[in-house]
């Protein structure tokens, strides 16, 4: 795993990364590396699962400090940790998200080690609809957009900025996009999100490991 870290870190990008260099990085022959993962895609995950891990612990921690202020502000709080991970871990989270990582089949992304993530920002909106908050998507989905959101946000920031000078518009944008996404019950400008979508269909594939089936990917 220190041998797949230093060479990501070195080249920048998983492309160059292969089993034949990472075996000769460690010393061992190639087909020693198949003794342990199936392939490439399996390997990488491995490499970079303390740096999902790490970041689903921040959000975890940013949730329980907030436990006293409701479900939303915890919500909320995981959204801050998560855009506070990428703008003071900006290596660490371009390998995570902004770098190509090996194309694998639908079916497999349910194992990547970026579920942790997903599952956390799901768990905090199903609290939030269990408490009764609006939502205008349906969890996975609202889960997915929120997700989709904030790593939008940050990757424009690691794209135009060098330093962490945006922290508190980065924050302010991802506060926006919750509200939108999460209302009080009663607010009229935010009508419940129907109990199924193509788009929440097709996620719930994803995480079920059964994408490209048939029927579920039809809307």
């Amino acid at each position: 795993m220190a041998a797949v870290n230093g060479l990501l870190m070195e080249w920048g990008s998983v492309d160059k990364l292969t089993i034949r260099a990472v075996a000769k990085e460690v010393g061992v022959a190639a087909p020693s590396i198949y003794l342990h993962f199936a392939d490439k895609a399996e390997l990488v995950w491995a490499a970079l699962s303390d740096k999902y891990d790490d970041l689903v612990a921040r959000m975890a921690a940013a949730d329980e400090a907030a436990d006293g202020a409701g479900p939303r502000e915890r919500l909320r709080a995981q959204a801050h940790a998560y855009c506070r991970f990428a703008l003071t871990n900006p290596g660490h989270y371009r390998l995570m998200f902004e770098e190509r990582q090996p194309v694998v089949e639908a079916s497999r992304i349910s194992a990547h080690p970026a579920r942790h993530v997903s599952a956390s920002l799901r768990a905090g909106l199903l609290r939030c609809q269990e408490s009764g908050y609006a939502l205008s998507q349906p969890v996975e989905q609202a889960a997915q957009t929120l997700w989709a959101g904030l790593h939008g946000t940050v990757a424009l920031h690691h794209s135009l900025f060098r330093d962490d000078s945006t922290e508190a518009l980065t924050l302010n944008l991802a506060d926006g996009l919750l509200d939108l996404l999460v209302a009080p019950g009663e607010s009229p400008l935010l009508p419940s999100a129907p109990a199924e979508t193509a788009a929440s269909r097709q996620i719930k594939a994803i995480l079920a490991g059964t994408a490209g089936a048939g029927s579920d990917e039809q809307p």
